[in-house]
């Protein structure tokens, strides 16, 4: 039984985007789940636009997203040798000719073919001419003869049986007058070379292979198996642009979303198994198939995927979430924590996780742990403490100093009991006790707060707070 192998194929001109995240997943996935290889290759031959800093993005996204390709990752540029060794072989064969057609003849065609509503935008004029004919002193591009009767056939695994005429089809061109090679011969060539059997890719390349196909055989190679994946189209039902929100995957992660949480995203953002929405990435790979893919375009829906993303937040790991809060931290702090700030926060996580579906939410949750002195008060946790409550505080303070073991039993047992000796709510006193401590009118429960600040930073709080709307404490 012939290996499989997928390749993931992406142009360094920019960040790794969604779809190309997503076709890397299902190379990858399919990949995996036949025991097969799963390449990468840098299709950089647009010299002007490829930049090593996107080769980096592409890499580190991937990375990020834990899909790991098998061997070192190709560069297409560093292949022209061999692209132009086969271009020489199609020429002696008679499949591949020289075109001097000028810039100004193949834009006067291209309105002509237009005016006619035919697709074929060459007329192949020097298809068949006599090379001594070639002007003086012009570089010719080479192009592929393609057939001119007939019908091209591809079975693909998603769009199914897919025919075109082959009049409809143009001579593409092959290298260029410079002698560099086309998308179209570099991608043909690299696959096989590559040993790719399987090709994923986005249905915006259904066109290219109808044409490939005929390259492949004329050089006498095996086709490999197509399936051409629907689009990624915003909540709209427009095709995804800038509009819709984050595109790149780097994007994605600074917004704090976990990369099995776009993972699982992806892999339903057009693939499904009955039902199921949470598969984690065994489960995935244990049954993906090409036959789940579906022909319509998904659609990007945030709700989802913040809902998802609180699912595997919930399931992440206090030690974890401990290092992925970390730049999220410094971003919002301007520094990193401290040991016993580190602790403090692997101390709330439990707590905190449960609310959160990002972690750049869950970072702006926790950030009240790391205040440097008292917290400021948001607008409805200002209104909470007022002059009663300041008088309040102030009482309270008194009895935490008493407090011999500082957990949530020993100080729910005090509020409550300072509660009914104030004869007064227990709401009355925790509202204003949140406030002061977290400078909010919502956060975790008050003595999740409390044991997780500890003994003398609650006491601090508590202080400061009634100082601010009464002076007896301060006089103290």
């Amino acid at each position: 039984m012939t290996e499989v192998v997928t390749r993931f194929a992406p142009s360094p001109t920019g960040y790794l985007h969604i779809g190309g995240a997503r076709t890397a997943l299902f190379n990858w996935l399919f990949a995996r789940h036949s025991g097969g290889r799963f390449l990468l290759r840098i299709e950089d031959t647009d010299r002007v636009r490829s930049t090593d800093d996107a080769v980096s993005a592409i890499f580190d996204s991937l990375k990020w997203l834990e899909l790991d390709w098998d061997g070192d990752a190709v560069s297409q540029f560093s292949r022209a040798a061999r692209h132009a060794e086969i271009v020489e072989e199609l020429l002696e064969k008679g499949h591949a000719y020289r075109c001097y057609a000028s810039p100004e003849e193949l834009a006067e065609m291209r309105e002509q073919a237009r005016a006619r509503g035919t697709t074929r935008l060459y007329d192949g004029r020097w298809r068949d001419r006599d090379p001594s004919d070639a002007p003086v002193g012009i570089a010719p591009v080479i192009r592929f003869r393609a057939p001119l009767t007939g019908v091209t056939t591809i079975e693909d695994n998603v769009q199914g049986q897919v025919t075109v005429k082959n009049d409809a089809l143009d001579d593409i061109v092959l290298l260029r007058a410079d002698g560099s090679p086309t998308y179209m011969l570099a991608v043909v060539v690299d696959d096989h070379d590559m040993g790719v059997t399987h090709v994923i890719r986005g249905d915006e390349h259904l066109n290219n292979a109808l044409r490939q196909v005929n390259l492949i055989e004329a050089l006498g190679w095996q086709r490999p198996t197509y399936a051409h994946i629907p689009l990624i189209h915003g909540a709209d039902g427009a095709k995804l642009s800038k509009r819709h929100g984050a595109l790149g995957v780097e994007a994605y992660r600074e917004m704090g979303y976990l990369p099995e949480t776009l993972r699982n995203y992806l892999l339903r953002l057009g693939w499904g198994h009955g039902d199921d929405e949470i598969i984690d990435t065994a489960q995935a790979i244990a049954w993906f198939d090409l036959g789940g893919i579906g022909k319509s375009p998904s659609r990007l829906d945030f709700a989802k995927l913040d809902n998802l993303n609180g699912h595997y937040v919930r399931e992440a790991s206090v030690e974890r979430l401990v290092v992925l809060l970390a730049p999220h931290l410094l971003r919002l702090l301007g520094r990193v924590l401290s040991p016993e700030e580190a602790q403090r926060l692997a101390a709330a996580l439990p707590d905190l996780k449960e609310r959160a579906k990002t972690l750049v939410e869950l970072a702006e949750n926790s950030s009240f742990y790391f205040c440097d002195g008292p917290p400021s008060p948001d607008e409805k946790a200002k209104k909470l403490l007022t002059a009663d409550a300041g008088l309040l505080l102030a009482r309270l303070h008194q009895h935490l100093l008493e407090v011999a073991t500082w957990s949530n039993a020993s100080l729910e047992a005090v509020l409550r009991e300072f509660a009914a000796a104030e004869q007064i709510k227990l709401g009355q006193i925790a509202q204003p006790l949140r406030a002061a401590l977290t400078g909010r009118a919502v956060s975790p429960g008050v003595f999740d707060v409390m044991r997780v600040l500890g003994r003398e930073e609650t006491l601090g709080r508590i202080k400061a707070a009634a100082t601010t709307n009464n002076p007896v404490l301060g006089s103290q």
